[in-house]
């Protein structure tokens, strides 16, 4: 049988707990055959984690060379501009059978709420062509406008972000609702799950988030539906942070 074909949209994390490399290796951890458009380049520096986005004609030249390839799902992470995010929109709305998983990266700087929310706003016109949208707990409450402190503010931000456009919505709240149980919320048009796990705190879980989404994408890509491929990408992640290195997750191989 014909390996699959997936493609992740994505920056690389320079130090490879994340980003499209994390993508990558949950692409073949899942017997998957990965593709790339890389959205930027990134460094660490004494002022910090610097993000160098790709030149705006070097992407669409990437995006250009990928549109006739059968991707049976695609997963977009980090998009670091509004230029670049309006090239994926381009991009994909001509794929509307595709399963897509969006995990909405925020970068979050200091004194840069204008920058946040205009990105915000190029996120939510992904939306509507996306199968599943996958934010952090903050991101949630950046996209929703809602804070979040417990699960009932969880599940009403979920909604607000359904009303957005999004036909389904995993929040993913990890430790910070509860230090001694992790919390995720998944929304479907017909009902919400709640996933509960035991945090893992003693482990590097940098990259956890975009192994999540790779996975979830990972799964829809074998024909799982979203409740399938989101209960199989959280015991994946969990198998990741357990085995984690300083760096971040690592991957292992599933059966």
């Amino acid at each position: 049988m014909k390996t699959p074909y997936i493609l992740t949209i994505a920056g690389n994390d320079i130090l490879s707990g994340g980003g499209f490399q994390a993508d990558l290796a949950t692409f073949s951890a899942h017997k998957l055959f990965g593709f790339l458009a890389q959205t930027c380049m990134t460094a660490a520096t004494k002022e910090g984690f610097e993000i160098i986005p790709t030149a705006d004609e070097l992407f669409q030249k990437q995006l250009n060379s990928l549109k006739d390839i059968p991707f049976a799902a695609i997963k977009i992470g980090l998009l670091p501009t509004p230029q670049i995010a309006r090239a994926v929109q381009d991009f994909v709305k001509d794929m509307p059978k595709v399963p897509l998983v969006l995990d909405p990266v925020l970068v979050f700087k200091e004194n840069a709420d204008q920058e946040v929310a205009q990105m915000g706003q190029e996120l939510q016109k992904l939306f509507s062509c996306a199968t599943l949208v996958t934010p952090n707990l903050k991101e949630a409450e950046l996209l929703s406008g809602q804070s979040i402190s417990n699960l009932e503010e969880m599940a009403k931000a979920a909604r607000i972000l359904q009303q957005m456009g999004a036909k389904s919505v995993v929040i993913k709240g990890g430790a910070r609702l509860d230090q001694n149980q992790a919390y995720d919320l998944l929304l479907e048009e017909d009902g919400q799950e709640v996933f509960l796990h035991s945090p893992l705190l003693s482990r590097n879980n940098q990259g956890a988030g975009c192994t999540f989404a790779s996975a979830i994408a990972s799964g829809l890509a074998k024909n799982q539906t979203v409740s399938q491929a989101v209960h199989k990408a959280k015991d994946f992640v969990y198998q990741a942070i357990a085995h984690s290195n300083d760096y971040g997750v690592t991957q292992y191989e599933t059966h």
